[in-house]
């Protein structure tokens, strides 16, 4: 069963919070971006919205995200939908994708949140990305916001 997502009123810190979104099965991913980026702006945040052509090329923004942008990135929220075939394609990049997202977050210390879906059929797309009570940009965004606030408290000086 498909949980709801729960909404929660949360205040950004500092910096900057940028997504990357697939263009691929725009119809999806633009409702998990416009979530996303309502959260983010209803918390107050400032958003970087970066359009690659697929899943497969989020992983390079994003690390050039994490590793040049000019203003230090508070989280990077990664969003994609990847429909299964009749091949074995799909899932190859879903796992190239997977590994990618968390090599970046661990050899960068920036939060890289991972809402590229691999989903078997279009039934699954609508539900995790159009209903408004499932959608994966909501909870990708609260997320970001939530583990911003970690990282932030464990500021290196602490340590």
């Amino acid at each position: 069963m498909l949980t709801p997502v729960k909404k929660k009123a949360t205040r950004a810190s500092s910096g900057t919070f940028a997504i990357v979104a697939s263009r691929y099965n725009a119809r999806y991913v633009d409702a998990m971006l416009n979530a996303a980026k309502k959260t983010l702006a209803d918390a107050g945040a400032k958003v970087q919205v970066v359009r690659v052509p697929g899943a497969y090329e989020i992983p390079v923004v994003a690390t050039r995200l994490a590793r040049h942008s000019p203003t230090k990135v508070s989280a990077i929220i990664c969003l994609g939908v990847i429909l299964r075939g009749a091949t074995v394609h799909a899932a190859h990049i879903g796992e190239a994708v997977s590994q990618a997202l968390m090599k970046i977050q661990l050899e960068n210390e920036v939060p890289v949140i991972h809402e590229v879906l691999l989903l078997e059929n279009e039934e699954q797309a609508r539900q995790r990305c159009l209903d408004k009570k499932h959608n994966r940009g909501i909870e990708a965004a609260q997320t970001a916001l939530e583990m911003s606030r970690i990282m932030e408290s464990l500021a290196p000086e602490e340590f």
